[in-house]
């Protein structure tokens, strides 16, 4: 069965695309935590983080340099920005579709609290 990104990507079910390429994709959040917050998608499906091979190597570096230049365009690169990949239940992933939350706009605050 395919995941919720897998449809996305697919064009199944609507998302506001800020990033497309062979590769991966990038779209808005529906329940943002930040004033931006942007998923960034690998179009292969890869489960987790902890799916990763060393021939997704590139792919990953390529998700980084896609996240890098998205904070630009949206203007949160000179303030900063966070970046976090969410792995299995303990690590709060959702949807098992290994992706990248691109967050900013605001102040962010510690890591993990509690």
């Amino acid at each position: 069965m395919p995941t919720l990104f897998e449809r996305i990507i697919g064009g199944e079910i609507p998302a506001q695309f800020v990033y497309r390429d062979e590769r991966v994709v990038a779209f808005r959040d529906i329940h943002p935590r930040a004033p931006t917050h942007i998923l960034i998608v690998p179009i292969k499906p890869i489960a987790s983080a902890d799916d990763v091979s060393a021939a997704d190597e590139a792919l990953l570096g390529h998700l980084l340099v896609v996240a890098a230049q998205i904070a630009r365009s949206e203007g949160i690169a000179a303030s900063g920005y966070r970046l976090i990949v969410n792995c299995r239940e303990h690590g709060g992933q959702e949807i098992y579709h290994l992706h990248v939350h691109l967050l900013g706009g605001r102040p962010l605050g510690p890591m993990v609290s509690g």
